[in-house]
């Protein structure tokens, strides 16, 4: 049976139908779906019931399935390391959470883009939803890269923009009062070149982005407020209603997500993988 590649949105996503994430796939459709990820940044595959073993064989027909690391301050959020999961909920298990990043609203961001090689997708799982909230948006990063103003986008051209990442959700870092060396950070190209499409990609987020190179600390803030003001506009932003069996697979390099509130008190959980990637390039 043929898959269905079905847009969700005039900003970016596609729903992908006709496939069984359970059973190994033929080359023929793998290469559709990843032309159909490569067009649409944000793909979904409905009615899921998927084992460990079924997510990484479908994280696999990506990329090279990545093994999480643990973090220079110390912290283990997320559950178990060596492995290639981490737990997404505010399930909490004598005492303590099994996952990370609980409960409440999380802001923009790229997945990893504090790496050196920021990762090329992530997966993500639903296993348990809450009564309402929790949808997950996704903002189209080549269409902000259009968006930008000439004249910013001459200035920014070139530059690059040091991302930050401290487990916060909703809160800026403040460079002033962190030890950069204990938390994870690194430098990224304030606008990409995607190596797989060859298009051009705005990669601020308004949740790690902290600096821009080159930039007075006011000029910095102030080119950043008006990026991550473009990049959050709802006319490039497409907001998925998780439904229990969604599998949903982003591009990192050319996309942001964060999560809208929910009920606290009632269980969330997902399962999340992430693909290996590459260097950021001009």
């Amino acid at each position: 049976m043929p898959i269905s590649v079905e847009p969700l949105s005039p900003a970016l996503g596609a729903a992908i139908t006709g496939v069984d994430l359970r059973q190994p796939l033929n080359d023929v459709t793998i290469k559709a779906i990843n032309d159909a990820f490569d067009r649409y940044i944000v793909i979904v595959f409905r009615d899921q019931n998927l084992a460990e073993a079924d997510q990484l064989r479908a994280a696999g027909y990506f990329g090279k399935v990545h093994l999480r690391r643990r973090p220079a301050n110390g912290r283990t959020p997320g559950g178990d390391y060596d492995t290639p999961f981490m737990m997404v909920t505010n399930i909490v298990e004598n005492g303590k959470a099994i996952g990370a990043f609980g409960d409440g609203e999380m802001w923009f961001h790229h997945d990893t883009s504090y790496y050196p090689q920021p990762h090329r997708a992530t997966f993500l799982y639903s296993m348990k939803l809450t009564s309402r909230g929790g949808e997950t948006c996704f903002s189209n990063m080549y269409k902000a890269y259009e968006n930008i103003p000439r004249a910013l986008r001459e200035r920014l051209e070139g530059r690059k923009v040091l991302q930050v990442h401290d487990y916060k959700r909703r809160e800026r870092i403040d460079l002033s009062s962190v030890a950069l060396e204990k938390i994870l950070h690194h430098e990224q190209p304030i606008i990409i070149t995607h190596p797989a499409t060859g298009r051009k990609a705005l990669y601020i987020s308004r949740l790690m982005s902290a600096r821009i190179e080159g930039l007075s600390r006011d000029e910095s803030e102030a080119a950043l407020e008006q990026l991550f003001d473009i990049s959050e506009d709802p006319a490039i932003v497409y907001e998925h209603k998780w439904k229990l069996g969604d599998l949903v697979v982003w591009d990192n390099w050319c996309s942001i997500h964060a999560r809208k509130d929910f009920p606290r008190g009632e269980p969330r959980l997902m399962r999340r993988c992430t693909i290996e990637g590459q260097a950021m390039r001009f």
